[in-house]
């Protein structure tokens, strides 16, 4: 039994005794390395130039040829940037101008809007007003030539309604025409009859036959009127000088 268990038993210190040599070699090497690495930076750059000798021409040159390239790329950003910088000023110029005209354009369609729908309104009203036109005649002429036998009372109250309609015609932009007393302007006037007269001005209205209207300085209907002339005068006859009769002797 003995002996056995001697036999059994001897395997495992060999293999210990193995690992063992195994570990204690592993550790001796990275020492060795840690020292090396330890000596390799107390030598520094300087002894690393020494080891490898002095540089070649071309070994010299590329560093200075790296150099430049590093300036030129350097002063390459710096000159793209003053270029980027002069085209966005360009852009910017541009665009402001593009505003203003937008803004300009804006403000003229806004007026021009206003505009139109202010003359669609008066030409609406004007339609309106024209066609009430003839109610005012009315009115004027029963008021102008009255009746002895209509009680006063009646022309009172058709005063007060004319008053009434008329002021809420003149509120909507209504006016009259001024002719009577006037100096004859065909832009407003319509002459129907010329009288020769010399107690009134040359071309003056000395009668008022049909009221004109207007409507906010824009004219509805002329007024119809007479107007005063003043007579041609025609060159007198001048008589004629006797000739001078010549005697023979003469």
């Amino acid at each position: 039994m003995g002996a056995r268990i001697f036999l059994v038993r001897q395997p495992l210190r060999t293999r210990r005794s193995v690992s063992i040599k195994v570990f204690f070699d592993v550790r001796f090497r990275e020492v060795e390395c840690n020292s090396l690495m330890k000596k390799e930076k107390e030598k520094g750059p300087e002894a690393e130039k020494a080891e490898m000798g002095p540089l070649t021409p071309e070994e010299t040159e590329e560093p200075k040829a790296a150099a430049a390239e590093g300036k030129t790329e350097e002063a390459k950003p710096t000159l793209d940037l003053a270029a980027a910088c002069r085209k966005l000023e360009e852009e910017k110029q541009e665009l402001y101008d593009r505003l203003l005209r937008k803004q300009a354009e804006l403000e003229n369609f806004r007026k021009r809007t206003q505009r139109e729908r202010e003359e669609f309104a008066q030409h609406a009203n004007a339609d309106l007003l024209r066609s009430l036109l003839p109610a005012l005649d009315g009115f004027d002429r029963a008021l102008k030539h009255r009746d002895a036998n209509v009680p006063q009372q009646f022309y009172e109250g058709l005063e007060l309604i004319y008053r009434q309609l008329f002021e809420t015609l003149r509120r909507a932009g209504l006016a009259t025409v001024e002719a009577e007393g006037t100096i004859f302007d065909p832009a407003v006037h319509q002459a129907v009859e010329t009288v020769e007269s010399t107690e009134h001005r040359d071309h003056e209205v000395i009668e008022e036959l049909q009221r004109g209207y207007q409507l906010k300085r824009r004219l509805l209907r002329p007024a119809i009127v007479k107007v005063a002339v003043h007579p041609r005068r025609t060159p007198a006859t001048q008589p004629a000088e006797p000739r001078a009769e010549h005697s023979q002797g003469d």
